[in-house]
């Protein structure tokens, strides 16, 4: 089940609007496929998924703690297979 969250470009500009905090993010191509599901500090994450080209699009949702975002994070990439 994807993310109920809008994609964004996945560019500088998103990581500067996406929250330094924990939480759980769908990378995807230009079409809206997800290509990678993963969690962490989102703002870093994506820091680094910009400097690899990990994809074209991103949404997230943020989570209260990194343990929260781990445990959705597994969960969401079983409901993928």
């Amino acid at each position: 089940m994807p993310l109920k969250k809008p994609w964004r470009d996945l560019e500088r500009e998103t990581i500067g609007h996406a929250p330094n905090r924990p939480g759980v993010y769908e990378l995807g191509d230009e079409s809206g496929t997800v290509l990678a599901v993963d969690h962490g500090v989102l703002r870093d994450e994506l820091k680094t998924a910009v400097a690899y080209g990990d994809g074209d699009r991103v949404r997230w949702t943020e989570t209260h703690t990194l343990e929260q975002a781990r445990e959705l994070a597994a969960d969401h990439r079983e409901r993928l297979e």
